[in-house]
């Protein structure tokens, strides 16, 4: 549900974004300081939930897992500061001096000037409100990611798996998809007499990609952007690598990892968008205005990349599995399922 309300509230925000295009060459800047917390805790999720035990299937056993990571906003990526020295032609008129991004639970919204030099003395001027955080419409202050997972027990003590979200839609608003590839190989198979230890040890490798795709209708008629087939699109690429350990009882598991986190996202904003400024003279009289098209015009980048530790216990009845977990990162991660298992 967490999931389900994350990416309505965010579609509505969504619906915003192209009113920074008014900001010009500073749209991209802006934008990537307003989404960064959102994009980076998807990218944490993603990394979540690959593993319930060190220990690996038997031959061709099996599990089917369900199960959905969070991954919580730290206070400082809240609001964003907004230094001008930073911006060509940006400047906040009420002088202030910080931003909520887009996981901020304030509703406040932001004015932004934008003066653009025409060179002939003439300035092109615009001015905007950036959208406000989501978080007061949400239950916790987190970026949820659910998914579906399939492993397979391999020769040699090695489980592949594989998760996935299918394709989902709301309302011809928003698309997403999750596709992912996890390898988790047993040590305790080169460690002679510790293999009748309750103890298990692992390494996993794991990569997962998501695309989400908020299709932007131009829904109002007075903030100076007119909108043709606009897009705002997100892929992700997380991966990890990982040692892990387990004690495995009858009734319970108590697991642990320790790796590492990469990933990479690409934000989008597809579409025509035709741009209305004021003409001002040296003396700030409006004389005229103008009307700019342009197509495609973002393209930014996102990355995360650092340590992460992972702590969790599983419940054990028979063939069915409740699990929880909590990762120590950058942004702190908790992972809870349940899951079917087979030898």
């Amino acid at each position: 549900m967490l999931f389900l309300c994350f990416l309505f509230v965010f579609s509505v925000k969504a619906q915003q974004l192209e009113t920074l295009l008014l900001a010009k060459d500073d749209a991209g800047k802006l934008m990537g300081n307003y989404v960064a917390p959102a994009v980076k805790g998807v990218m944490y999720s993603m990394n979540g939930g690959w593993y319930t035990t060190a220990k690996t299937h038997k031959k061709f056993g099996f599990d089917i897992t369900i199960n959905a990571s969070a991954s919580f906003v730290p206070k400082t990526d809240e609001m964003f500061d907004f230094v001008s020295s930073d911006y060509t032609f940006l400047s906040l008129p009420n002088g202030e001096t910080s931003i909520p991004t887009v996981m901020s639970d304030s509703s406040h919204e932001t004015v932004v000037d934008v003066n653009v030099p025409v060179g002939d003395g003439t300035f092109k001027v615009a001015s905007f409100e950036m959208p406000s955080g989501i978080t007061d419409e949400l239950p916790v202050n987190a970026v949820a990611t659910p998914m579906i997972q399939v492993g397979v027990g391999l020769p040699y003590k090695t489980d592949i798996k594989l998760r996935f979200v299918p394709r989902l839609s709301f309302d011809n608003t928003v698309d997403t998809n999750l596709l992912g590839l996890g390898l988790q190989h047993n040590l305790m198979q080169y460690l002679g007499p510790l293999q009748k230890l309750p103890l298990s040890v692992s390494i996993l490798a794991a990569y997962t990609h998501m695309k989400v795709v908020y299709n932007i209708e131009d829904k109002s008629t007075i903030d100076n952007v007119v909108v043709t087939n606009g897009k705002a699109e997100f892929e992700m690429d997380a991966w990890t690598v990982q040692a892990l350990a387990s004690l495995d009882f009858k009734i319970v598991t108590f697991y642990a990892g320790l790796g590492c986190n990469n990933g990479n996202a690409t934000s989008k904003l597809k579409g025509d968008y035709a741009l209305t400024y004021d003409i001002e003279d040296s003396g700030g009289v409006v004389i005229a205005t103008v009307d700019e098209t342009i197509s495609n015009p973002l393209s930014l980048g996102f990355e995360v990349k650092g340590v992460r530790a992972t702590l969790g216990s599983r419940l054990n009845m028979g063939l069915f599995k409740i699990f929880a977990d909590y990762t120590i990162q950058e942004y702190n991660t908790a992972s809870v399922g349940i899951a079917f298992s087979f030898r």
